[in-house]
C-alpha cells in the first residue's frame, strides 16, 4: 500500500544519486576533451650536418704491375714438349723458356737443302750451255736466238737457286723458332700453356714482367674519372707496410669504360723502391676539388613535395620541424651530397620524413646520442 512517509524518505536519496551521476558525467566530458586536445610529440632520428669542405678524398685499390709485360709465344706452331720456367722465376736475355717439337721443321730443312742442291746443279748445267752458245755464236755457227735462249735458261736457273737458298734459310729459322727464349730481364708472372698442348703461331705461352718501372692499375667509376688526368700527383699506400707511402703520378687513363664494370682503367707510375714488389695491393689516394662547399645526408633524409627536393630541419629551441628546399649534388657511398640549403650544425630528420608536417613538435634523441651524432655524422639505428 502506498505510504507518503516512505516516499518522503526516498526522495533525498534519489536526488543525491542523480547529482553524483551528473558530476561524474561532467568530469568524464572534461577528461575526454583534454585527451582530444593533447599535443602530439613524435620522436625522430636526426643527423647533424658537419662542417662542409671544398675538397673530398678519393681512394681506389689496385695491384702493382710492371709497366711493360711481355706475352711471349712461339713464332711457329706445334706441340709443346718442354717448359723450363715456373711462375716467379727470374729470366735474362737468351734464357730458354719452352720448346715445341722440331721434327717437322728439321725435315723441312732437309727438303730445302735438297732443293738448293738441285738448283745449284741446274745453274751449273745452264752455265755450260750458255758458254757453248756464246762460243758458237762468236764463230758464227749458231744464231743470236739460240744464244738468247741459253742465256734465259741460265738466268732462270740462277733465280731458282736463289729462291731455294731463301727457302733453306727460312726453314732453318723455323727450327730456331721452336725454342722460346727471353729477350729481356724480368720475372715470369704467368704460364698460359703447358707440355703436351698444341699452340698456334703467336699464342701466349709465358708472360714476363720486364724489370724497371712499376705502376699501380686501378678501376675508377665514371663519376670520378674527370679527377684523374695524366700527370696528376697522387699518394700510394701499401697494405703490406703502413709506413710505406710513395708519391705517384697518373701515367695513363683509358679512353673508354669497361663493358661489364663500366669503370675506366687508370695506371699510376711509382718511383723506384726495392720494397715495392709485383702483385702487392696498393691504395691510390687523390684529392678532388668540388665546385663549391657541400655536405652529405643519408638518402632516407631526402623528401619530395610538388617536384621540389627538401629536408626537414629541426629547430633546437622549439623542437619543431620545418621543411627546407635543397639543391642536390652527386651520390656518395653513404648518401647524397647537398650543394645548397644546409649549413653546418643543422639537425636534419634522418628517417620517417613521410610523417613530418610543418611545425610538428618532435622529441630529439638523448643528449649523449646527439653528441655521438655530432662526432660521427651517422644516423642512429
Amino acid at each position: 500500500m502506498f505510504s507518503p512517509k516512505a516516499l518522503a524518505m526516498r526522495t533525498p536519496v534519489a536526488a543525491k544519486l542523480a547529482a553524483a551521476f551528473a558530476i561524474a558525467v561532467a568530469l568524464s566530458a572534461c577528461s575526454e576533451e583534454k585527451v582530444e586536445t593533447k599535443e602530439i610529440i613524435r620522436p625522430v632520428k636526426v643527423v647533424e650536418i658537419a662542417a662542409a669542405g671544398n675538397q673530398r678524398e678519393l681512394d681506389y685499390s689496385g695491384s702493382v704491375k710492371a709497366r711493360t709485360e711481355m706475352n711471349l709465344g712461339f713464332r711457329v706452331g706445334g706441340k709443346i714438349t718442354e717448359r723450363l720456367v715456373n711462375i716467379g722465376d727470374r729470366v735474362k736475355p737468351g734464357d730458354l723458356l719452352a720448346r715445341i717439337d722440331p721434327t717437322d721443321y728439321e725435315l723441312a730443312v732437309k727438303s730445302a737443302e735438297a732443293s738448293l742442291a738441285a738448283a745449284e746443279k741446274q745453274v751449273e748445267t745452264t752455265a755450260l750451255t750458255k758458254m757453248r752458245a756464246e762460243q758458237l755464236f762468236t764463230r758464227e755457227f749458231s744464231s743470236k736466238a739460240e744464244l738468247d735462249q741459253a742465256t734465259l735458261l741460265y738466268d732462270q736457273a740462277v733465280s731458282t737457286r736463289d729462291a731455294a737458298a731463301s727457302s733453306l734459310d727460312q726453314a732453318r729459322n723455323q727450327v730456331i723458332y721452336t725454342d722460346l727464349k727471353s729477350d729481356q730481364n724480368g720475372i715470369v708472372t704467368a704460364i698460359n700453356a703447358d707440355i703436351g698442348q698444341v699452340v698456334g703461331t703467336g699464342t701466349p705461352v709465358v708472360t714476363v714482367a720486364v724489370d724497371g718501372e712499376k705502376e699501380v692499375q686501378i678501376a675508377v667509376p665514371e663519376m670520378d674519372i674527370s679527377e684523374f688526368k695524366p700527370g696528376k700527383t697522387v699518394k700510394a699506400r701499401f697494405w703490406s707496410d703502413e709506413a710505406l707511402v710513395l708519391d705517384g703520378k697518373v701515367r695513363e687513363v683509358s679512353g673508354s669504360a669497361d663493358q661489364q664494370s663500366r669503370t675506366f682503367s687508370v695506371r699510376v707510375s711509382l718511383p723506384t723502391d726495392p720494397r715495392v714488389l709485383l702483385g702487392m695491393t696498393a691504395t691510390i689516394e687523390a684529392v678532388a676539388a668540388n665546385a663549391g662547399p657541400s655536405v652529405s645526408i643519408p638518402l632516407s633524409a631526402l623528401a619530395e613535395k610538388d617536384g621540389r627536393k627538401l629536408v626537414w630541419v629541426v629547430n633546437r629551441d622549439s623542437s619543431t620541424v620545418h621543411a627546407r628546399d635543397v639543391k642536390l649534388g652527386e651520390f656518395t657511398g653513404d648518401g647524397i651530397r647537398v650543394a645548397e640549403g644546409l649549413q653546418p650544425g643543422d639537425l636534419v630528420v634522418a628517417a620517417g620524413t613521410q610523417f613530418m608536417t610543418e611545425d610538428l613538435k618532435v622529441k630529439l634523441p638523448a643528449a649523449e646520442q646527439q653528441s655521438a651524432l655530432a662526432e660521427t655524422g651517422e644516423v642512429l639505428r
